[in-house]
């Protein structure tokens, strides 16, 4: 993470860059002071877990500075994105950022942000939509779940991480889907939901692939929404297979305050590539179900112009947003 906030770094000289990069020649350089990675959610979900990652991974690479991670954590990450403008345009304050959550939450009204406020850099992963139980909950199967649901309509609570988030959607697409009425339990992050859920206080959540696999025997795994099985999950059923075209999940990332520089936000977005191309990055995120993407400034504008659409229809659809 300390490397993407590099933007000032190349503006200096050259023999101080070259001293804190890992090698000559051997990608971008590493940042010249700390960085500050603000984080919209509480500490324990799979935001905060990357950012570990990458905070690990990232000093090895820079040994001289330290990636400082900060949390803000409010209105489902609405509270940072709507403040995270007012940090400074210095190439060293990067903040978490979300999909669909930073489109679905300016549709609905509740917050100070709209999505052309955000200003991401690069998206490094995506998690897959995922139902699970407590463990010790008589519910075995999908099928059995869908059939609970029917006996006693709107008598499961189902968890989740904030409200027009990736979680509520994948709620609401599911009860639509298979016609059944659960009730969706908004929590801070994924962290606060945990408690809950592993102390069986609700009878299950829609969460991502990772809580899943992090939470092996304390959850169960009912049914995924990806294109196949996750070699971590080998025994769970995509949605697909459950007979619905439910392919869907979150998708994580950095973004700057607006008045970041092009020159620095394009510094962090090669910065983070690295990153995420480094081999123990790779073996962190499959190790705890992320799936990792890159998504860099050359590919931005068109990814979030194909997301803004999706997940504006997807909103219209699911009764998401303004009533």
């Amino acid at each position: 993470m300390n490397k993407l906030l590099v933007g000032l770094c190349w503006a200096l000289s050259a023999p101080l860059l070259m001293a804190q990069s890992p090698a000559a020649g051997a990608g971008p350089a590493c940042p010249e002071k700390n960085l500050l990675y603000w984080q919209a959610f509480p500490p324990g979900g799979e935001s905060d877990l990357s950012a570990r990652h990458q905070q690990v991974v990232l000093k090895k690479r820079c040994a001289a500075i330290d990636t400082i991670i900060q949390y803000k954590a409010g209105a489902g990450g609405g509270l940072m994105w709507g403040q995270m403008n007012q940090l400074p345009g210095d190439g060293l304050n990067i903040v978490g950022v979300n999909l669909p959550h930073i489109v679905f939450q300016p549709l609905e009204g509740q917050v100070q942000f709209k999505t052309q406020d955000i200003t991401p850099v690069f998206w490094f992963h995506f998690t897959p939509d995922i139902l699970v139980v407590p463990e010790p909950s008589a519910i075995r199967t999908f099928a059995e779940f869908i059939k609970a649901a029917k006996a006693a309509p709107g008598a499961l609570n189902l968890g989740g991480s904030g409200l027009n988030s990736a979680n509520h959607a994948a709620h609401e697409r599911m009860n639509a889907m298979f016609a059944v009425k659960t009730n969706y339990i908004p929590y801070k992050g994924t962290g606060d939901m945990a408690t809950a859920v592993l102390g069986a206080q609700i009878e299950g959540a829609m969460t991502y692939s990772a809580f899943a696999i992090n939470n092996k025997g304390r959850v169960r795994a009912l049914a995924i929404a990806m294109e196949k099985r996750h070699p971590l999950l080998p025994e769970v059923p995509t949605f697909k297979e459950l007979g619905v075209d439910w392919v869907d999940g979150a998708y994580r990332g950095i973004g700057v305050p607006k008045s970041t520089s092009p020159e620095a936000r394009k510094r962090l977005s090669e910065l983070w590539m690295a990153l995420n191309n480094e081999p123990e990055m790779k073996e962190l995120a499959a190790r705890s179900g992320f799936e990792l993407v890159n998504v860099g400034l050359e590919q931005m504008d068109a990814f979030m112009k194909d997301k803004v659409r999706l997940y504006t229809d997807s909103a219209q659809q699911l009764g998401l947003g303004k009533k």
